[in-house]
């Protein structure tokens, strides 16, 4: 099934914002300023132009948005208007008038199962969930990860011997205690850097200005020993974050009609509620990383809470699989060399998503159409806007992805994932382990030989395979290359030199943060 979308945008100078889910005070937005795809219109005797359009995101308090009114004609893609509702309340003062900006996106393929893009919504009711297409006996041995142990009995977990879930760890246990002291004996120093409060760059202004700290989330500084693309180009890995959840299996179901394999970034909290799902995932030939217990944003925690978080994270992954993961992503991308150092000490290695800009990440802000902040056509549109940049790039690219709600899932299955397996010339799509040249044992560290990829804690940046083009270090690219300083680190473990892009105005007079 093809169809081509067009419309037009009818405010002039909108950026196009694209964000990472909110969470306590972190909700403020980097604003994307991608450009146009590049792609020459389908013709088929079956795709005719339509239009999706939908009212932008404002406060709940003063824009209730009621179910969409749809208009359909068959063989084009169902038009959605989402009406402001003004209260009847007397008292209320009417809200100001919000303009209406048509979202413009030409998806070469879809799904023939797909959700219509007017179902995708945030008061959808809950859809039945699928269950898993294989399941695993205990003992079963993953045969295509050479030294893996067998797959442990995931019946007898006893979730009272957790933390509790989604919540950060208490940092008195046995457990955490331990830790604490291996990160000690590590070899990696620890920065100096204070804890930034809730509430982002705006709420941390020195912070975000400390090119000392190396704080990612303002700017997007990074280090040699962040993973922030795939070296070589048209190459994707693909990375999906915060599950398990109901709507995993859906997507796994996808994935293995259409042979793919993703990278995905579980939470400790999820793992221990599903954790069949996991092992589903695992012996399934997908990359499992850890995205921390509770899903803080880790700039804001102590070091022994940090540590908790990921300790806990990967000790659950482990009882679950029997293999550790050796790379982790942080929730928001929230990230500084504090956080790095912790990470590195404890053997894991910080998997980003593409930044093109100061103010331009590759997210699809998938996450956002569950709680209602987006609209399925915006994040359609993000996705338009990033391939419009992935074509010309000298190396591959990351982006940002969830599974947890199953909006997200839905437009990943319908929508996203059939665009790029039709993109010409073609993606290859795999895990980020294997985007970086690596073999799949080497995301593990029990089954990790050491020789191509080294543990972080050994001192040594990111490796790539020999000859392969690009690198995995500081934010690239013409965009912003001028506007980098450079900042030494202190840490002892091989962070080295990197840039800091300095924060940037943003059109119309937005001020606003990337999560």
């Amino acid at each position: 099934m093809k169809f081509s979308t067009s419309c037009l945008v009818s405010v002039a100078s909108i950026p196009v914002l694209v964000a990472a889910h909110a969470q306590n005070d972190f909700a403020a937005r980097h604003a994307q300023h991608l450009n146009p795809r590049q792609a020459s219109s389908v013709t088929s005797s079956t795709s005719l132009p339509g239009t999706s359009t939908s009212t932008p995101t404002t406060s709940a308090a003063t824009t209730p948005v009621v179910p969409p009114t749809v208009t359909s004609t068959p063989g084009v893609p169902p038009t959605t208007t989402n009406i402001p509702v003004i209260s009847p309340t007397p008292t209320t003062p009417a809200p100001v008038p919000v303009p209406t900006t048509t979202y413009t996106f030409s998806l070469q393929s879809t799904n023939p199962t797909a959700v219509p893009l007017t179902a995708i919504i945030s008061s959808a009711p809950s859809s039945v969930t699928r269950p898993l297409d294989h399941t695993f006996t205990p003992g079963s041995v993953p045969t295509f990860l050479p030294g893996a142990p067998p797959l442990p009995n995931a019946a007898i977990l006893a979730p009272a011997s957790y933390p509790t879930l989604d919540r950060v760890p208490p940092i008195d246990s046995p457990e955490v205690q331990q830790w604490i002291k291996d990160v000690a004996n590590s070899g990696v120093t620890i920065p100096n850097i204070p804890i930034n409060n809730l509430g982002g760059c705006p709420n941390n202004t020195a912070a975000a200005t400390d090119p000392d700290r190396c704080w990612w989330t303002c700017g997007g500084c990074t280090r040699p020993t962040d993973v922030v693309e795939c070296p070589t180009a048209m190459s994707w890995g693909l990375t999906y974050d915060d599950g398990p959840s109901f709507y995993t299996s859906d997507l796994l179901n996808y994935l293995d009609q259409e042979n793919l394999k993703s990278t995905f970034f579980v939470v400790g909290s999820r793992v221990i509620s599903f954790p069949n799902i996991l092992q589903t995932q695992y012996m399934g030939e997908h990359q499992i990383a850890v995205h921390t217990w509770s899903h803080p944003q880790l700039t804001t925690l102590t070091n022994e809470e940090i540590i908790a978080e990921l300790g806990w994270s990967k000790k659950v992954i482990k009882d679950v699989l029997g293999v550790t993961p050796n790379m982790m992503r942080p929730p928001f991308g929230d990230i500084d060399d504090r956080v790095r150092a912790i990470s590195t000490a404890m053997g894991l290695t910080p998997v980003m998503w593409t930044r093109i800009s100061a103010a331009a990440t590759f997210d699809t802000d998938d996450f956002d159409i569950h709680s209602g902040l987006t609209t399925v056509e915006h994040v359609l549109q993000n996705w338009e806007n990033i391939l419009g940049n992935v074509t010309n790039r000298p190396s591959g690219f990351i982006v940002l992805e969830h599974d947890l709600f199953q909006q997200a899932v839905e437009v990943a299955t319908g929508y996203i994932l059939p665009d790029a397996l039709a993109h010409q010339p073609p993606f290859t799509i795999q895990p980020v382990i294997t985007c970086l040249n690596k073999p799949l044992i080497d995301a593990y560290i029990e089954t990790n030989d050491n020789k191509t990829n080294p543990p972080a804690a050994s001192g040594g940046p990111v490796t790539l395979s020999s000859g392969a083009p690009g690198s995995v270090q500081a934010t690239s690219g013409a965009d912003n290359s001028s506007s980098n300083s450079a900042a030494s680190s202190s840490l002892s473990a091989g962070l080295g030199l990197a840039f800091l892009t300095s924060v940037i105005g943003i059109a119309a007079g937005l001020a606003v943060i990337r999560l």
